[in-house]
């Protein structure tokens, strides 16, 4: 088998229980850019081909597991936290190789690392015919990170922790990233780690030197920015990553044909799919499945969470949309809220304060003002006045309306559930349905008015003491009315 066609296996360690992130939800679990920093780590490893793909799971293992479930892995419980080296051995045991495979080493709380790098270092690996590579970077500081010491020659020779280090080897700037591939004596090699140091632990790290004990080569391949490998251990590290990786999608989306005028102010899930010429105004949120065609705007401090835009679209400042496809060349908002379940067809005006749920409204339907729709069906030119409710719900079940086209809702209608109104129908303002509206027809369901002379007169005049004290304008009213 040829060094490039070998296959890939991977494993994560995720085990960690992270007590600087101060979270119930295990460290690994805390999301960025839309996904949990574990599933970064699995995507990694997915876009890489590998052939399998092992999640070493500990504290909170039962979230861990459950959050990827689904995902192409295999988890290997670490029922103690003895160390990367126990981790990394706990998850060769889940695998189903037989040294046939390079084996690489991923952490489920580092979710900046890029698919290109890892790439470059398997290449790198399998070109110069390396046993053992362990990807480096260099920092000014590299306080916290394990060095890496190279022999008079320059190669690798070991790599010391910070609390195994000496002052001088802690002044070294070469760091370890914890990120390894190995060949298929990784499973051999792995169980001769001891826990002769400090911590009492069994480091990973000891592999490196157990490599060069047999005479294999072992090589260093240096990361171009450090960046990639920071670790998220706290909340400001975590809000770290999240900026570096929202600074990168947005770049990426802008680089594609995106207009993003503050991209600082932008977050955009990695989830989400935009086409060229789609406008983001600033403070747009973009989550999970929402895609987006071209020629859509977005507008100022909207927020979409698996919704799709067709083209055209233009959503106004302030509008949640959650769960709902728009039309092309429809518009939505401003403070407009599409609930999941809503689907507007083309052409279709949605106003400011109008709210959607599991609502269909076929073509040129308008909403101006001030609506709620639930649980309805709207046919195609229907007009729906300021204030109209559909009033779906009985306390106990929800029902549906249908409404049918070139229908004119008058203002402050009330539709309550479940009714029919034909098409071409007219519902005159104010009124309350709690009938079916025939095509054509024109319903008026309101109380007569009656108009009482002087009743305002009558009615405050007998509360004089109070109005004199609390309304002196309309005391003074109720003296010109008297004629006193």
């Amino acid at each position: 088998m040829s060094e490039t066609s070998r296959p890939l296996d991977v494993v994560i360690l995720a085990a960690g229980q992270g007590t600087r992130m101060k979270s119930a939800l295990p460290k690994v679990l805390h999301p960025v850019a839309g996904r949990p920093m574990v599933a970064w780590a699995v995507k990694a490893a997915q876009d890489l081909g590998a052939r399998q793909v092992v999640v070493v799971t500990g504290h909170g293992a039962e979230q861990v597991e459950a959050a990827l479930a689904g995902q192409p892995v295999v988890f290997a419980r670490q029922a103690q936290q003895l160390g990367t080296g126990h981790a990394f051995l706990t998850g060769l045991e889940a695998l189903r190789s037989h040294g046939d495979a390079d084996v690489l080493v991923l952490y489920g709380d580092t979710p900046l690392l890029r698919e290109q790098t890892l790439r470059a270092l398997l290449a790198d690996h399998r070109a110069r015919g390396s046993a053992f590579t362990v990807l480096t970077g260099e920092l000014p500081d590299a306080t916290g990170y394990g060095r890496i010491l190279r022999d008079e020659q320059g190669a690798v020779s070991r790599i010391v922790e910070q609390k195994d280090a000496t002052p001088e080897e802690r002044a070294v700037r070469e760091f370890n990233s914890g990120v390894y591939l190995m060949d298929g004596r990784a499973r051999e090699l792995a169980a001769r780690i001891t826990k002769t140091n400090a911590s009492g632990e069994y480091y990973l790290t000891d592999l490196l030197g157990l490599y060069r004990e047999q005479g294999a080569a072992v090589q260093a391949f240096k990361l171009a920015d450090p960046d990639e490998v920071m670790g998220a251990n706290d909340r400001a590290g975590l809000a770290e990553a999240q900026r570096i990786l929202r600074a990168r999608l947005t770049a990426e989306h802008m680089r594609a044909g995106v207009t993003i005028p503050m991209p600082e102010t932008v977050y955009i899930e990695d989830t989400v799919q935009l086409a060229q010429d789609v406008t983001l105004e600033p403070g747009v949120v973009l989550r999970g499945a929402t895609r987006i065609a071209s020629g859509v705007t977005v507008g100022a401090y909207s927020v979409l969470t698996d919704a799709v835009l067709h083209g055209g679209v233009v959503v106004k400042p302030h509008s949640v949309l959650e769960g709902a496809e728009v039309g092309a060349g429809s518009e939505v908002g401003p403070f407009a809220r599409l609930r999941p379940g809503t689907v507007l067809g083309e052409g279709v005006h949605i106003g400011n304060f109008v709210e959607t749920k599991n609502a269909q409204l076929a073509a040129g339907v308008k909403a101006g003002h001030l609506a709620y729709l639930g649980d309805v069906t709207i046919g195609q030119e229907t007009n729906v006045g300021a204030g109209t409710i559909v009033a779906n719900f009985d306390g106990v079940n929800k029902h549906r309306t249908q409404v049918g086209a070139g229908v004119f809702i008058g203002s402050n209608s009330t539709l309550i559930a479940p009714r029919v109104v034909g098409d071409a129908a007219f519902v005159a303002a104010g009124s309350a349905l709690h009938e079916d509206v025939p095509e054509g027809a024109l319903a008026v369901a309101r109380g007569k008015q009656r108009t009482l002379e002087g009743w305002s007169r009558r009615y405050w005049g007998g509360m004089r003491e109070k109005v004199a004290q609390k309304l002196p304008w309309l005391s003074g009213w109720l003296e010109r009315g008297s004629g006193q």
